[in-house]
């Protein structure tokens, strides 16, 4: 079974340092409300990227293996938070924006939903404690 280990060091005020298992490190703070500098990334606000960069990895790699070119590609993904006390995601939307001329639409959504319904982890642990909505824009380039 695979593993992997982050370490997490307090640095000052609110703010820690933390290392991925490859050794990147990142800094994560909070708002100046409550107690932070914003000198970080706050941990939700960390989460909402993992699961933009766990997708986005898939689609990509799943893209170039079809051979598809995508000149540009985003996504914008917005967490909605309980009102309650442990607060935590409950719903989650995510927008994937492909920007080009002649986009092979099919194999896009093909490679979106392989990766929704299949490869992304992280994905998968959103969908445990949240309702996850995706949709796919594609806008063409001038």
């Amino acid at each position: 079974m695979a593993e992997h280990k982050v370490t997490t060091v307090y640095k000052q005020g609110m703010q820690f340092e933390t290392d991925s298992p490859t050794g990147y490190k990142t800094l994560i703070d909070t708002s100046p409300e409550n107690g932070g500098n914003n000198d970080g990334m706050g941990p939700k606000a960390m989460m909402l990227s993992a699961l933009a960069g766990c997708t986005g990895l898939d689609i990509v790699f799943v893209l170039n293996k079809m051979r598809v070119a995508v000149p540009e590609f985003k996504m914008d993904v917005r967490g909605e938070l309980t009102e309650e006390h442990p607060k935590y995601y409950d719903k989650v939307w995510l927008d994937y924006h492909f920007y080009g001329n002649d986009l092979d639409q099919n194999k896009i959504q093909k490679a979106v939903d392989l990766s929704k319904d299949q490869y992304c982890g992280v994905m998968e642990m959103f969908r445990r404690f949240a309702t996850v909505t995706v949709n796919v824009h594609y806008h063409a380039q001038e």
